[in-house]
This record gives C-alpha cells, sequence and structure tokens, in this order.
C-alpha cells in the first residue's frame, strides 16, 4: 500500500479555516533553532493581525528576521477531523494609528464574543485584573500583521469534514 496525502483545501476553505479560529502559532528563524510561539489572532478577511507584547524572544527574533510561517488548525479531540494551513509571509508592525485602534477593538470584541478568559491579557501585556477594554488605551503591546503572502505558498490540508 502507498503513502496516502492528505488532501488539500482550495483557498475558501483555508479562509474559512482562519476566519473560525482565533489561535496560531508563528514560527520565528531563530538564532540556532525556529522559535514558535501561540498568538491571538483577528482576521479581516484578507490579513491576519497579531497583538505582542513588546517583550521576550519574539521579539528579538521578528527584528533580526521578520520572515515566518503562520499556522492555524482545527482538530476535534479524538482527531478524527482535521485541518490545518501554514501561511509564509513577513511580519510587519501597524503603524497607522487609526488601524491600530480598530485592530485592538477587534481584539476586545474576540476576547468578549468568545468569553475568554482574563488570563489572556497577560499573553498581551496586561494584567488579568484589568479590564479588557484596557486594550484600547494602554500601548503595552505592538499590532503586527502578515504581509507578503503568495496564495501559491500556502499549504492547507486536511482530513474528513473540516473546515
Amino acid at each position: 500500500m502507498g503513502i496516502f496525502k492528505m488532501p488539500s483545501m482550495k483557498k475558501p476553505e483555508y479562509d474559512k479555516l482562519i476566519e473560525e479560529g482565533y489561535i496560531c502559532r508563528i514560527v520565528f528563524r531563530g538564532d540556532d533553532y525556529p522559535y514558535i510561539a501561540p498568538f491571538l489572532y483577528v482576521f479581516d478577511g484578507k490579513i491576519m493581525y497579531f497583538l505582542s507584547t513588546k517583550y521576550g524572544k519574539k521579539l528579538q527574533h521578528f527584528k533580526k528576521h521578520p520572515y515566518v510561517t503562520v499556522e492555524v488548525e482545527q482538530y476535534t479531540p479524538d482527531l478524527s477531523n482535521f485541518s490545518f494551513v501554514s501561511i509564509p509571509g513577513r511580519l510587519e508592525e501597524v503603524e497607522d494609528p487609526e488601524l491600530k485602534n480598530l485592530i485592538r477593538q477587534n481584539f476586545v470584541e474576540l476576547i468578549k464574543a468568545r468569553n475568554l478568559s482574563s488570563n489572556v491579557l497577560s499573553a498581551l501585556g496586561h494584567s488579568p485584573v484589568e479590564p479588557v477594554n484596557v486594550l484600547l488605551t494602554a500601548e503595552n503591546n505592538i499590532v503586527w500583521k502578515i504581509v507578503n503572502v503568495k496564495v501559491r505558498d500556502i499549504v492547507g490540508l486536511k482530513h474528513s469534514e473540516y473546515p
């Protein structure tokens, strides 16, 4: 019996996967080894945006080499259904104040809509005892987006019904 190859996802399928999710992993080029970190994200239908604390290894790696791969996955607990998409591109800091405010508002809405624990604020540079709206006023984090994404380089694979 030969090697089974998982079916590829088409763009509408992996766009749906990205739209439905909110947690991803970003792989940075490390010094000796790749460095991977989990991130919350929001997706506007075209661009993925991320919030990063203003400290840690990810910042060092981003400054040295902003080319990354973002991975989003979805699966059932027993792994009978699963899918993932791997998106190579370049991280870029969002500088425009209006866009940063809009993206931060999207993160506040995500946290509220998904009823996420206030502990998630600690991953965004804030104390969990602060109200989630602190993301709108404090500058404890950096807003990033992924750019230079080429559809031909995106890999989306699935098994069964996902997405």
